[in-house]
C-alpha cells in the first residue's frame, strides 16, 4: 500500500459511523465517503454518481456482466450474446461461463493474436452478423498476464455502432496508461484498490447513469441500488487516495519502471538465451504492453518450480494471475495467443512497481540461469 493510503485508512478506522446513518458520526462517515467518491472520479475521468463501490475488482466485473446481461435481455429476450475476448480475467470468463450455464447466454471467445491483442476484425465479423442479439462486450484494457494493451477505443466505437454496451476491465490500466472514463466512452469500467497502492478489498464498477443495471447483491439499496451492503469508509478513503496518487504519479512511474523491465527482460535473455518473452513489445512483436510487466516462457520448465525456487531467493513472482495460484495447468491466455501447452506450463509474470529498484532487477538476473537450470533438471 502506498503509505498516504495506510494513513488515510488507519484515521478513518479511528473513526464511528455508518454511512448511511442519519446521526452525526453518520453524516461525517457519508462525508468522507462522498468526497473519495469525487476525488475517484475526477482522478478517472469520470462524474461522481457513476462511481459505484464494491468490494474488488472481481465484484465489480461480476455486476458488469452479470447486471448489464439481466438488463438487457431483459428488454428483448433473444438478446443473449456475450462477448469477451479469449484472455479476458477469470472474474469476467467466470461470469460468462456461468451466464451460459444457467441463463441460456451464449459466450463467444473473441480470439486473439500471437501477443494477445484481440482481433477486431472478428469483433467487427461477430457484430455485423449478431449485434442485435448481442447483451455486451467485455474487454480488457490491458491483460494481466502478458501485459498487453487491448484497442479498447476502437472496440468501443465498433461496439456502439452496433447498439452494444461495452464494460472495460480497467483493473490493469489505472496508474499504468492513462485512463480517462469519458473520453474512452465506455459504458462501464472497473477499477481495484490494491493494483495501484490501495487496501485489498475495496474497488469500483464506474457506470454511465443510462446504462441498465441488475443487481447483483440485495440489501440496504446503497450505491445507486445496485450495491447493497454497508459503505467501507475507511477503505473508499484509502482507496481514494491511492488512485489520486497513482494518477498523479504514473507519467514519471510508468517511465521508470518501464525502463527496469526493459532491462529485467535483456537481462534474463541474456542469462538464459532461449527464454521466450511473451506479448506486445517483445520479439519483434508490435503494439503496446504495461510498463511494470514481463512475462517470460522457460521451455522445459515447470512454471510452479521457477516460482518456488525463485521465492527461495527472495524473488516474489507468478505462473500467471495471482486469483488462480495452485491451479497447475497451463494459461488460458498463453494458450489463446498460440503458445504451445508445454511451453506455457513454464511461463513466469514478473510484476514491477513503486519500491522497484535496480538492485530487484539485479537479483532476478543474477539467479535466473541457476533457477531454470535446477528446474530443467527437476523435469
Amino acid at each position: 500500500m502506498h503509505p498516504a493510503a495506510i494513513e488515510a485508512m488507519v484515521v478513518e478506522l479511528g473513526r464511528t459511523g455508518n454511512a448511511s446513518s442519519l446521526h452525526d458520526a453518520g453524516r461525517a462517515a457519508r462525508r468522507v465517503v462522498e468526497e473519495s467518491r469525487e476525488l475517484l472520479a475526477a482522478r478517472l475521468g469520470a462524474r461522481p454518481s457513476e462511481v459505484i463501490l464494491t468490494a474488488g475488482g472481481t465484484e465489480a466485473d461480476n455486476l458488469a456482466v452479470k447486471g448489464i446481461f439481466w438488463a438487457r435481455r431483459a428488454e428483448r429476450s433473444d438478446r443473449t450474446r456475450v462477448l469477451v475476448s479469449a484472455v479476458e480475467h477469470h472474474a469476467v470468463l467466470d461470469p460468462a461461463a456461468w451466464l451460459a450455464e444457467h441463463e441460456g447466454a451464449e459466450v463467444v471467445l473473441l480470439p486473439v493474436d500471437r501477443s494477445g491483442c484481440v482481433e477486431l476484425g472478428a469483433l467487427q465479423a461477430e457484430l455485423a452478423a449478431h449485434g442485435d442479439r448481442t447483451a455486451l462486450l467485455s474487454l480488457m484494457w490491458a491483460n494481466n498476464e502478458v501485459g498487453t494493451v487491448q484497442p479498447v477505443h476502437e472496440a468501443v466505437e465498433l461496439a456502439h455502432a452496433a447498439g452494444v454496451p461495452v464494460h472495460v476491465d480497467a483493473v490493469q490500466a489505472v496508474g499504468q496508461l492513462e485512463v480517462e472514463f469519458a473520453a474512452l466512452g465506455a459504458d462501464a469500467m472497473t477499477v481495484s484498490g490494491h493494483k495501484l497502492g490501495g487496501p485489498v478489498g475495496v474497488g469500483a464498477l464506474v457506470a454511465r447513469r443510462d446504462v441498465p443495471l441488475v443487481p447483483v447483491l440485495h440489501g440496504g439499496g446503497q450505491e445507486r441500488g445496485v450495491r447493497s451492503g454497508t459503505v467501507d469508509v475507511a477503505s473508499a478513503r484509502a482507496f481514494a487516495v491511492a488512485v489520486d496518487h497513482a494518477v498523479t504519479e504514473r507519467p514519471a512511474f510508468a517511465a521508470r519502471v518501464a525502463s527496469l523491465r526493459d532491462e529485467l527482460v535483456a537481462g534474463i535473455v541474456r542469462a538464459v538465451p532461449d527464454a521466450l518473452p511473451q506479448g506486445a513489445g517483445v520479439a519483434g512483436r508490435g503494439g503496446e504492453r504495461l510498463p511494470a510487466n514481463a512475462h517470460v516462457v522457460f521451455p522445459g520448465c515447470e512454471g510452479d518450480s521457477l516460482l518456488f525456487l525463485l521465492d527461495s531467493h527472495g524473488v516474489r513472482c507468478s505462473t500467471g494471475s495471482a486469483c488462480r495460484a495452485g491451479v497447475p495447468q497451463p494459461s488460458h491466455v498463453l494458450l489463446a495467443c498460440g503458445v504451445p501447452a508445454q511451453e506455457a506450463r513454464g511461463a513466469l509474470r514478473l510484476s514491477l512497481g513503486r519500491t522497484t529498484s535496480r538492485a530487484d532487477v539485479e537479483r532476478v538476473v543474477g539467479v535466473i540461469a541457476e533457477v531454470v537450470e535446477r528446474a530443467r533438471a527437476a523435469g
